[in-house]
């Protein structure tokens, strides 16, 4: 298997089109290649861990990536209902203070991206998105609306692992925030810096991610943080490392797993659909095929190609969307998308 990455050249030329971290230097002095992922730079791999390495600290302590989330901000009187448009979810319901799993379809109802929607105030809300082109969407679905769409300038980066709480505790200058639920939304100061913090990931573990805000002293917020983060033994980490993880708890990858030619139904996540609504994509899923068409897999003696035809009988019946090895089951694990 062949795949192509990013890696980082001193010298000049056509570098144009992608942003770079706050936190780049910090993980290019580790030695990092990268994707671009929302037209940012997120760490795959660093030189001084491999992904099994990697995976093992966020299995059994505390790891910590710098990812290419792209938040958005969505302001004003009409911010909810334009929102209740774009997601099959009813928004009406979320309360400021809380955050939701949210999905956005096409007309037609293929899956147009994914992500995690953040209502700050009654009228204000952040969308944290995995790659896919709803900006543009969202804002030609804006029209005649009262309602900013914005880029908040903030990047993302998780704290996961079974001590991820200790390190918050110990990041936080006021300690953790008391009774802080699973996708809940907080701020705090982080070593005299007020961030927002929401308590979700990407691994199936416990943990929590850090929003940035422009103007912070960049520098300091992650030396702040990789103080607190070494008490508890935190391990930087690439992307590599949380996509096993993130197979082996079931959670997915827009763009792969799922995209335009699926429906949320066909991968399993119907349960986040509201038919009672009125979403972008409602009359499609009306009378689309409830069946679940992506499957897991698990393999005893190799990892699975992505990408590759998987048969049964001697008959294709569909294709590898993800894989990985799995150290704790020693075996590779995969999904697995069904034909028609």
């Amino acid at each position: 298997a062949v795949r192509d990455i990013v890696c980082s050249l001193p010298e000049p030329g056509f570098g144009y089109g992608y942003a770079r971290s706050p936190f780049y230097t910090q993980t290019l002095a580790m030695g990092a290649t990268y994707l671009v992922y929302n037209h940012r730079l997120m760490p795959v791999s660093l030189k001084h861990a491999d992904r099994f390495e990697g995976y093992w600290a966020l299995r059994r302590a505390v790891t910590r990536l710098d990812t290419g989330e792209l938040p958005t901000e969505f302001r004003g009187p009409d911010a909810e209902r334009l929102l209740n448009k774009l997601f099959t979810r009813d928004i009406s319901k979320l309360k400021p203070g809380r955050s939701t799993y949210a999905i956005a379809c096409w007309d037609h109802g293929g899956v147009l991206v994914d992500g995690v929607l953040i209502r700050l105030e009654a009228n204000r809300f952040w969308y944290v998105q995995a790659e896919g082109d709803f900006v543009a969407w969202a804002s030609a679905h804006a029209m005649g609306m009262d309602v900013e769409i914005s880029d908040p300038g903030s990047w993302v980066h998780q704290i996961q692992g079974p001590k991820a709480m200790e390190v918050l505790a110990d990041a936080c200058d006021n300690g953790a925030p008391e009774n802080f639920r699973y996708f809940d939304a907080r701020e705090v100061s982080m070593g005299g810096q007020q961030v927002m913090i929401t308590r979700t990931g990407w691994t199936g573990e416990l943990g929590f991610e850090v929003y940035t805000r422009p103007g912070l002293n960049y520098d300091r917020l992650w030396d702040h943080i990789s103080a607190a983060g070494a008490k508890h033994g935190m391990k930087n980490i690439g992307l590599d490392a949380m996509d096993i993880r993130r197979i082996e708890a079931e959670i997915l990858n827009c763009g792969s797993d799922m995209d335009a030619t699926t429906t949320p139904f066909a991968v399993g996540l119907g349960a986040f659909v509201n038919m009672e609504g009125d979403f972008l994509g409602r009359a499609a899923l009306e009378n689309a095929d409830r069946r679940v068409r992506l499957l897991g897999l698990a393999c005893k003696v190799a990892e699975p190609l992505i990408g590759g035809p998987v048969a049964r009988g001697g008959r294709e019946i569909g294709f590898t969307t993800a894989s990985g090895w799995s150290p704790f089951l020693d075996q590779g694990v995969a999904y697995v998308r069904l034909a028609d």
